[in-house]
């Protein structure tokens, strides 16, 4: 049976991490995001500076919890 090449193609690319990072400037729609190990980065939608949000790929995908975060370097 033949399979779609673009499908084939798409199946070998990673997937974008899903991420969690704090809000710290809304600008027209883009939001200035502070990542929890170090760095910041900038994702398109809805968020409040404060609030903890998950993004991936450019685009807040919604609200995260406001938990402690612990880093483990293995």
């Amino acid at each position: 049976m033949y399979k779609n090449p673009f499908k084939l193609l798409r199946d070998l690319l990673p997937v974008a991490p899903l991420q969690i990072g704090t809000v710290t400037d809304m600008t027209g729609g883009v939001a200035t995001i502070d990542l929890m190990g170090s760095g910041t980065a900038q994702a398109r939608g809805s968020a409040t500076v404060g609030d903890h949000v998950f993004f991936r790929d450019g685009l807040i995908e919604g609200q995260a919890p406001n938990l402690t975060v612990e880093l483990i370097d293995v």
